[in-house]
């Protein structure tokens, strides 16, 4: 999944960052408010973690104007201010939780991860295992088991597989894993994504994941 942060103090920005890709997430950072409604504009975000206080722009009227374009990305709101007040208005823009400096990261983590499960993939309520065949995916606690089988993935491989098991029986191409499991400002070589899907073929089933020639990889549902 692919988060953005809006968040000006530099040093917690790439905190946040750092301890977020470790999660296994695909994160890309801004640090002021129009800079940041047009990167979650352009972009296709998971989830959108928004500084209140921030230069350009504040928090507020990014997250407002995310919601007037008709944007359903879920958005935590981060401040260092405290009160009901600023809580009531971050909510009354279109945020869907709020956070008050300083927090404690796993505290952060718990409530991003609660925020996707929320909305993020398929809407509320939506299970988080995936059942296609013989093939399950937790999404929520990153198992995967094939047949009675559990199968170990690397957090990478997990989130290729991830992003072709949310799309049954579409064609997901290979711009658009890039974009989710790695991040916009990624320079590598884009055939890193048929490394990952050979390593997938290998570690699941060869005939699980078809490339369609000039369009991308799509999930195979048949049984072993």
């Amino acid at each position: 999944m692919r988060l953005l942060i809006v968040e000006d103090e530099k040093r917690l920005a790439l905190s946040l960052a750092r301890g977020l890709t470790a999660e296994g997430y695909a994160v890309d950072v801004v640090h002021d408010g129009r800079e940041g409604l047009h990167q979650a504009t352009e972009g296709t975000y998971d989830l959108v973690i928004l500084d209140i206080m921030l230069p350009g722009l504040n928090g507020y009227r990014v997250c407002a104007a995310l919601r007037a374009a008709g944007h359903e990305v879920p958005i935590l709101m981060l401040t260092a201010k405290d009160g009901e007040y600023d809580e009531a208005e971050g909510l009354d823009t279109g945020a869907d939780d709020y956070l008050t400096k300083p927090f404690s990261y796993v505290v952060l983590v718990a409530r991003v991860k609660a925020l996707l499960r929320r909305g993020g993939q398929g809407g509320a309520g939506a299970s988080p295992v995936r059942v296609h065949g013989d093939l399950k995916v937790d999404t929520a606690a990153h198992r995967v088991f094939l047949a009675e089988d559990e199968v170990t993935l690397t957090a990478k491989e997990f989130a290729v597989l991830e992003q072709l098991v949310l799309r049954p029986g579409e064609v997901v191409s290979k711009a658009e894993i890039l974009d989710h499991v790695w991040d916009f400002a990624y320079e590598g070589d884009p055939n890193i994504v048929e490394v990952y899907v050979s390593t997938l073929r290998r570690k699941l089933r060869a005939g699980l994941i078809r490339t369609v020639r000039g369009a991308g990889y799509r999930l195979e549902a048949q049984q072993r």
